[in-house]
Formats: structure tokens, C-alpha cells, sequence
């Protein structure tokens, strides 16, 4: 009897999945990865495992990754120190030379041949490949070095690897048109690639809960944010931090018309399938 009980209560599972899997098959959905997510084994098997499985049911996902951690290491390994302004990383030549090194050759092919591993096929791209991702210095009134701010982005490399069924893996350093490279926040760019591919969905990894009040109090977390409350809770200094390219990066997806933006905990296995396929969700979810 208990295993009728068990087969059915899947059977449940799979049939309350349904209308969601017909609302994403055939959407474009930005998954941007990064955070403790990236760094556990289990859970980076969690996360390919989960995307695999999303481009099997034909959703069309496009995963854009971080790398923070390791850069911290292999600076440190170099003998030199991370700074930070305002959540962005200062790059100066050689931080930009590591960040290129780090982002789209170790880490890129590593999700690449994991997605492979899960049954799934990846190709790898940074935004330098085919002028892909255009970008400048940022000003941002402070100086951060040769961090970038996009000016423009290509899709179609990402469209022609979507149409034959593969998944881009995106590491996000961009260039001008004179070669200079630029360190592009992963948060930013994932907002800039969904809206350049009319995606459903911006799907943010993070190492908490979502947006919280208090960061002290796990309770706290804000579970819808409309766009008009955003300029308040930075006033309040609840998006503060590392926290504010994120908030950023989903207002900015919305405003060019990416239908969902939701930041989610990247430390619960299966987090991006919780959120898609069931009505509840995890994580903040921001609306217009």
C-alpha cells in the first residue's frame, strides 16, 4: 500500500507541474549563477542537473555565471588583495587579465563539460566571442578600474545555439571596439542578455533567502518587491551592499521587458525548479 501511496503522491507531483511546464516550453529563461551554489559540489550537480532537465522539456535556458570566489582566490594565490565598491569588484590590468583568465576559461568549460556530464549539451561563450557583448568604462562618479558598462549586445550567437537546442553558458566579460577588456558584474549582464532575448524569466542564485529586512533574521525576507518600492528600501539601506547590482539587475530586466525577475536561494537543492513549478515559489519575486 505504501508504495501506491508513493507512486501516486509523484504521479501528484508531476501533474501539478504540468500547466507550468506548458507556460516555459519554448521561453527563454536567464538563469544567473553564482554564490555558494557555485562552490559546493553537490549543489552545482543540483543546478546543472535542474537546467538539463528544464532544456529536455524544451525551455530554453541560458545560463549566466559568476565567478567572484575564485577570483578572490586566484588573486590572493598572486599575492594580491580584492577591493570593492558599492558590491563591484576594482579591476586594474591585472585583475582584468585574471578575471578574463578565471571567468571564461576555467570556470566557463568546467559548467560546460557539468551540463555534459547531466545529459545535456553546453556551449560555452564570453562576451568578447563575436563582439558579442559591446561595452565601455563604467562612470559611475567612482573609479573602479576597467569595470564595464554595456552599451550593446548581440544575441544572435546565444539565438543560433538556442535554435539548435544548446545551452550558452555565458561568462561575462565584454569589449570595446578597441580590444580593451572589461569586467561586467554577472547581475548587470544577466539583466542586458534577457532582455536582448525576450526572456519569461530572470532567475537570480544568491547566497540567502532573497531580499531581507534584516539580514540577522532569516524570517525576514521580503517576498514581493514592486518597482516603485525599490528607491525607499535603498534609502533604508535594506539593498545595500552586493545586494544592490543585484536589485539592479531585475528592475532593469522588467523595465526592458522581461516578463519575471525573481532572486532565489542558491543553497536549496533544486531551488530554480521549486520556483518555477510550483505556485508558492521561493525567494523575492519583483513585479512592476
Amino acid at each position: 500500500m505504501s508504495d501506491n501511496i508513493s507512486t501516486g503522491l509523484q504521479a501528484q507531483v508531476l501533474i501539478s507541474a504540468l500547466p507550468y511546464i506548458q507556460k516555459y516550453t519554448g521561453r527563454v529563461v536567464v538563469v544567473k549563477y553564482g554564490g555558494n551554489a557555485m562552490i559546493n559540489p553537490e549543489l552545482k550537480r543540483a543546478v546543472m542537473s535542474d537546467i538539463v532537465l528544464l532544456s529536455l522539456i524544451g525551455v530554453r535556458v541560458v545560463l549566466v555565471h559568476g565567478g567572484g570566489p575564485e577570483i578572490t582566490e586566484t588573486l590572493k594565490a598572486l599575492g594580491k588583495q580584492s577591493r570593492f565598491i558599492d558590491g563591484l569588484r576594482y579591476t586594474d590590468a591585472e585583475t582584468a587579465e585574471v578575471v578574463q583568465m578565471v571567468l571564461a576559461g576555467k570556470i566557463n568549460k568546467d559548467l560546460v563539460s557539468l551540463i555534459g556530464q547531466c545529459g545535456g549539451k553546453a556551449l560555452g561563450f564570453c562576451g568578447i566571442d563575436g563582439g558579442m557583448i559591446k561595452a565601455k568604462k563604467l562612470d559611475s562618479g567612482k573609479d573602479l578600474g576597467f569595470v564595464g558598462e554595456i552599451v550593446d549586445i548581440d544575441p544572435q550567437p546565444l539565438a543560433n545555439a538556442i535554435y539548435n537546442r544548446y545551452i550558452p553558458v555565458i561568462a561575462t566579460v565584454g569589449s570595446d571596439k578597441n580590444g580593451q577588456v572589461y569586467n561586467i558584474n554577472a547581475d548587470t549582464a544577466a539583466a542586458e542578455i534577457a532582455a536582448a532575448l525576450g526572456a519569461e524569466n530572470l532567475i537570480t542564485l544568491t547566497d540567502i533567502r532573497g531580499l531581507m529586512r534584516d539580514i540577522n533574521y532569516p524570517d525576514s525576507m521580503i517576498p514581493e518587491v514592486k518597482l516603485s518600492e525599490v528607491p525607499g528600501l535603498t534609502e533604508q539601506g535594506i539593498i545595500s551592499g552586493g545586494m544592490i547590482p543585484k536589485v539592479q539587475s531585475c528592475v532593469k530586466a522588467l523595465e526592458n521587458g522581461v516578463k519575471k525577475a525573481v532572486m532565489i536561494d542558491g543553497r536549496i537543492e533544486h531551488s530554480i525548479l521549486i520556483e518555477m513549478f510550483s505556485d508558492e515559489g521561493i525567494g523575492t519575486l519583483f513585479t512592476r
